[in-house]
């Protein structure tokens, strides 16, 4: 069966042109349709997205029945973090620490979901959401937390497992670490060449491949690409990656 999957950087839902417009965000998403949705810095409770739990909102508008919410950074009135939204039931659900040292707090947010395979059989899906940091070193050290967090430990190589979100890593660095290392297909690399990241950010003109979606274990790429919508230029300052996934 296929599954599709996208991951977006919302950038709280405030547009390159500084105005809060969730109806933007939710026009995007509900042209894709992907079964699981990975978003990143979703505001819950901060004055400038009108104190909108942003998960709660989005998955209830778009008729997603199960999301999970990972708040990893505090500020003045509110929180912010990642959200997954799925159309398969979430039953486990765990907010993994990435922080280093005295640096902006960073996490990923794992899922497993419980995916209706045809059949009638049950395949589990575990999906880690992340947002990693600003530095080549940081974002190092968070792959390796990540690597040694008891979710990602417990899981054999043969387990259906996504990894994607924004990885600020603009030379592609990391990519080597997932496939070679890790044993993980990338989704968002253009097909001839390994090294081409799917660029998205900035949205307007996009020059850096930051948001990769990464799979393994059962699950296949048929194909990966970027938003082409023209609202998706001004509705954050990323464009949302999609990947078509088989799972076998």
């Amino acid at each position: 069966m296929q599954l599709k999957v996208l991951s977006y950087n919302i950038h709280r839902a405030i547009g390159v042109d500084r105005r809060f417009r969730p109806e933007r965000i939710i026009s995007i998403l509900d042209h894709h349709r992907a079964d699981i949705v990975l978003l990143q810095e979703v505001d819950v409770g901060v004055p400038r997205s009108r104190h909108l739990d942003l998960a709660k909102e989005l998955a209830t508008t778009l008729d997603y029945p199960y999301y999970a919410l990972g708040l990893n950074v505090k500020v003045k009135e509110g929180h912010y973090g990642n959200a997954t939204l799925s159309r398969f039931p979430i039953t486990e659900q765990r907010n993994i620490d990435l922080s280093v040292d005295r640096r902006k707090r960073r996490g990923c947010l794992f899922t497993t979901l419980a995916v209706a395979h045809p059949g009638g059989t049950v395949r589990e899906v575990a999906v880690f959401n992340l947002h990693l940091g600003l530095s080549m070193q940081e974002r190092v050290r968070q792959v390796g937390l990540l690597a040694r967090s008891r979710p990602y430990e417990c899981l054999t190589p043969a387990a259906s497992c996504l990894v994607a979100g924004d990885f600020n890593d603009w030379r592609g660095l990391l990519t080597p670490i997932f496939t070679e290392i890790m044993g993980f297909a990338c989704a968002t690399n253009h097909r001839t060449r390994e090294l081409d990241p799917i660029l998205t950010y900035p949205a307007f003109s996009p020059t850096g491949g930051l948001d990769k979606i990464f799979c393994r274990g059962g699950l296949q790429v048929v194909a990966g690409r970027r938003c082409r919508l023209g609202v998706a230029k001004v509705a954050s300052d990323h464009l949302p990656v999609i990947a078509d996934l088989e799972l076998i």
